[in-house]
């Protein structure tokens, strides 16, 4: 191979890279270029996106809030079923001595 041919070869073996190169650029263009009406519904998409997410956000903080609440509530709740149950065995206490104290004197009477 003298150096014409080598030129030659080269020259070609150039070209068709750069064609391949050209037509796989092209083809990366067209397939993933966005029109002008999906980027104003994509703008749209982002925004609902954004609107759905402050929900959450904010569905989230009331449920924190009130997950704080009940248990607030339950932790009140539980102590008056508990002052409630104290209480009622103190009465049955003091009823089963008077209980006694009548069969007593009614035994003595």
């Amino acid at each position: 191979m003298n150096r014409t041919e080598f030129v030659i070869a080269t020259a070609i073996i150039l070209l068709v890279a750069f064609a391949m190169g050209w037509f796989t650029h092209w083809l990366l263009h067209r397939f993933t270029r966005v029109a002008g009406g999906d980027m104003a519904e994509m703008d749209r998409l982002a925004q609902s996106l954004h609107e759905a997410e402050e929900l959450r956000d904010q569905a989230l903080a009331y449920m924190d809030q009130r997950e704080a609440e009940l248990t607030n509530q339950l932790s009140q709740t539980e102590a008056e079923l508990k002052a409630a149950m104290e209480g009622l065995r103190d009465a049955r206490h003091e009823a089963e001595e008077m209980r006694a104290y009548i069969e007593r004197m009614h035994a003595n009477g």
